[in-house]
């Protein structure tokens, strides 16, 4: 009887479950765990709660004291929608059960009844739900707890707050060996991964894939005229009326960008274009207050609102019902984000959903082409769970002495447990324990780190209640992007960027900023000094600002595409568009392909131009010239400018070089790629950076009381103490690692890089000498110029070399 109450419940509504709900339900009713992998508004929630709730429908009495499932979500906003969804079947098939939600934005009264008495079923964040693990009663709290909901787990996998979620299920398990958890999804490239890293390693969980016909269609607003140029922004203005009209057409639209300037520009256009809808479109942004974004959620959620214009602060699982489609302004950079974003329309079973691409520019038309291609074909990104994260682990041990104590053999095995954690030595666990026992080598002297004691009873607890207190308002892995202020040494502040890119320059090494040449001096705190160069050496970057990169599986997808143009077809309505500039790219140097490696080279009044296109994304393009200028000037001393994006890099040499290292692809060796990529880059300022960010979640730097929070200057000064510290007195000390490997694999993104110089090693390289600038060169040059010339001798600079590849490609 109990197997069909789920079945009832939905007939009831008018509804017919689907076979991948049955699935779940079956699973779940058999005590098995699992991952669900469905397209968003599928019904992914009522196949896992349904399944749930028939599982514990069968108890005697029909109640349960104390807590029993618990559901996370990565984010507070989808935690209260959550709740809804999740309300109104408990309310029919288990009305003596009662549900809460506990997350930051929990008001106190709500958390002190909780703490009386907690529900049975508990909507909460993973920092959430290490505070509970850190309370003295945490077993007899949470031992009762049968079944555990992860939803959104791409979101969390390949991240630290996904370790901590690890860690969490980890102990839940030690304390209920019978444990059921799901991990929900509707973006993964790998579901055996992200269901082994959900269930521990040596499960074997459930992997059900949730088949339901929903039609997702991906169009593009193609422009009035693409023209034959493909640099970043050049389209946007004439987009502006196309987008208005496509709005005034539709129901309730979302309009996504991918950084919040972008979306600020498209608010104000929008307004531009219809004055009439003041008040009746909104913004959306993680920078604006809770109360503002609070406002248009329930705006969308209710149909008020016409427009929205967002950034990834809505891509998430909040049920915007009233949304009929999406339209995404540039290139989403990933096949998984562009998924993601398509689902927030239609967003219910049966329901079509439709995202229309905006290019700003010729090449953003094939990537919409390769996004949809790799979409249909299910070519996903996959996300990788960190590796033994010591910070996280730290930070977890001190949680575990609050939350009642433990027993150092059995935690250790407990660890292992958690995947990111499989190959945990005893030896670096045994380093962590005496880490958070007396602070390592060199802080030994100071009580403050001594945070974890063994008492009578051989349990470690922490000893010392403002310890405990710390501790608890610092749990968490999330760690905020800092910016730096950029000032003349002792003048005027000329404005900020982001850490990052300060964190790669050496004293002496130039960039370009606001418009000007400046020469990088020291970094002190969250001030980066610099003055106006005598003249320019070394390697000249210039900021980019921060923008998403283009995955690898999109740089694959497009290359793809491109093969198609280079064989003569253009099948698809977005490669017609970019014909012109496609054929004007072929008539005055190559397509690039995925077998071929197009080099072109340019001589100008500037010096030598050498562009390289290897479609791997601006991050790894960064690395691949830093590496490249670095090897060029160790044979003999030059001054390189470089310029990158996601399709290729430029580097510009002040003095001529030879180019037979490059073109026989010597220069793209491996061999000492490591120390290379060191010497190139300030890799031990970038660790230096990092540190603070390891430090803060184990616990050596405090963020501050409420009300009284501690700035990044002081976080950063006090981390930078630690990190001269154990480098000098703590040779081993496995954070100076972590923050060494973290910087190599997810900034410097080493293994990608290795992974394109790998592939550009056995494709053919194709090299072109160009009488003018291409449609792939001209990009890479319109990003350097940006900073070096105002907006009228930036386009007097386009005119003219728009008008040289005009004649070139017409001769």
């Amino acid at each position: 009887m109990k197997r069909a109450l789920a079945s009832q419940w939905l007939a009831a509504r008018g509804w017919k479950p689907f076979a991948f709900q049955r699935e779940v339900w079956r699973h779940v009713a058999a005590g098995r765990s699992g991952l669900l992998h469905a397209s968003t508004g599928a019904g992914k929630t009522y196949a896992v709660w349904l399944g749930i709730v028939q599982a514990v429908a069968g108890e005697a009495s029909g109640t349960a004291p104390g807590l029993r499932v618990l559901w996370i979500t990565p984010m507070r906003a989808l935690a209260s929608d959550t709740a809804k969804a999740l309300a109104e079947p408990l309310s029919d098939l288990l009305p003596a059960w009662s549900l809460g939600l506990r997350t930051g934005d929990t008001p106190s009264a709500e958390r002190a009844r909780q703490d009386r008495r907690l529900p049975q079923v508990l909507v909460t964040t993973p920092e959430s739900l290490s505070l509970l693990l850190s309370r003295e009663n945490a077993r007899a709290e949470l031992g009762g707890v049968s079944h555990v909901v992860v939803d959104e787990w791409h979101e969390l996998l390949g991240s630290k707050r996904g370790v901590q979620v690890q860690l969490a299920l980890a102990r839940l398990r030690v304390w209920n060996p019978a444990l059921v958890s799901w991990g929900l999804s509707a973006t993964l490239g790998d579901m055996a991964l992200a269901a082994q890293a959900l269930c521990g390693p040596g499960s074997e969980p459930a992997r059900v894939q949730g088949k339901v016909h929903k039609d997702l269609v991906i169009d593009t607003l193609l422009p009035p005229d693409p023209g034959r140029h493909a640099w970043a922004g050049h389209l946007g203005a004439q987009m502006q009326q196309p987008v208005a009209e496509e709005i005034a057409r539709s129901g309730t639209t979302l309009v996504f960008t991918n950084v919040r300037s972008q979306a600020e520009i498209w608010y104000q256009l929008l307004l531009q274009a219809r004055p009439d809808w003041a008040g009746e479109i909104a913004l959306h942004h993680g920078s604006l207050d809770r109360a503002t974004r609070d406002w248009v959620e329930d705006g969308l959620k209710q149909g008020r609102l016409k427009a929205v214009v967002a950034t990834s602060s809505l891509d998430l699982g909040v049920d915007f019902l009233p949304v009929e489609r999406v339209l995404q302004i540039g290139s989403a950079k990933a096949v998984a984000r562009m998924l993601q974003r398509a689902g927030r329309s239609g967003h219910a079973p049966g329901r079509r959903s439709r995202l229309t691409l905006v290019p700003t520019n010729a090449l953003e038309l094939v990537e919409a082409a390769a996004v949809r291609r790799a979409m249909r074909a299910g070519q996903l990104e996959s996300r990788e769970p960190p590796d033994k994260p010591l910070d996280v682990l730290v930070q977890h041990l001190v949680t575990l002495a609050l939350g009642g104590g433990f027993h150092e053999d059995a935690v250790f095995e407990e660890v292992r447990a958690a995947y990111s954690y499989r190959q945990l030595t005893r030896e670096e666990f045994d380093w962590a324990m005496a880490f958070c026992a007396r602070g390592g080598q060199s802080l030994t002297a100071y009580p403050d780190y001594h945070r974890i004691a063994r008492d009578e009873e051989g349990l470690w607890r922490v000893p010392d209640r403002g310890i405990a207190r710390r501790h608890r308002m610092g749990i968490g892995t999330i760690v905020s992007d800092a910016n730096l202020q950029v000032k003349y040494v002792g003048g005027a502040t000329l404005g900020t960027m982001e850490e990052g890119f300060i964190a790669r320059l050496r004293p002496g090494d130039c960039f370009y900023f606001a418009g000007r040449l400046l020469e990088f001096v020291r970094l002190r705190e969250m001030v980066a000094y610099v003055r106006r160069p005598t003249r320019s050496k070394g390697t000249v970057p210039t900021w980019q600002g921060s923008k998403m990169a283009l995955s690898a599986q999109m740089g694959r997808a497009v290359l793809e595409v491109m093969q198609l143009a280079a064989d003569g077809r253009f099948p698809d309505p977005e490669l017609k568009a970019a014909r012109p500039m496609l054929q004007t790219q072929a008539r005055l140097s190559r397509l690039p392909t995925p077998d071929t490696l197009l080099v072109e080279s340019l001589r100008s009044r500037e010096g030598q131009h050498v562009f390289i296109h290897p479609f791997a994304g601006r991050h790894v393009h960064l690395g691949l010239a830093s590496l490249l200028a670095w090897r060029l000037a160790r044979e003999r001393p030059n001054t390189f400018s470089l310029s990158v994006n996601d399709y290729g890099f430029e580097l510009l040499a002040a003095e001529p070089f030879a180019l037979d290292d490059l073109l026989a692809g010597r220069l793209f060796e491996d061999g000492e790629l490591l120390h290379d990529v060191l010497a190139s880059l300030n890799a031990s300022e970038m660790a230096r950076r990092r540190f603070r960010e390891i430090a803060r979640i184990a616990g050596l730097v405090f963020t501050g009381y409420p009300g009284q929070p501690r700035s990044a200057r002081q976080l950063q000064a006090s981390s930078g103490l630690f990190y001269e510290v154990f480098r000098k007195w703590d040779a081993g000390n496995l954070l100076i690692t972590q923050a060494e490997r973290e910087v190599l694999g997810q900034e410097l993104e080493i293994t990608r890089l290795a992974a394109t110089l790998a592939r550009m090693r056995v494709q053919r390289i194709e090299h072109v000498g160009l009488a003018t600038a291409s449609p792939l060169s001209l990009p890479l040059m319109v990003e350097r110029f940006r900073e070096k010339l105002t907006t009228e001798q930036l386009s007097e600079r386009l005119d003219r070399m728009l008008r040289a590849m005009e004649a070139e490609s017409t001769r």
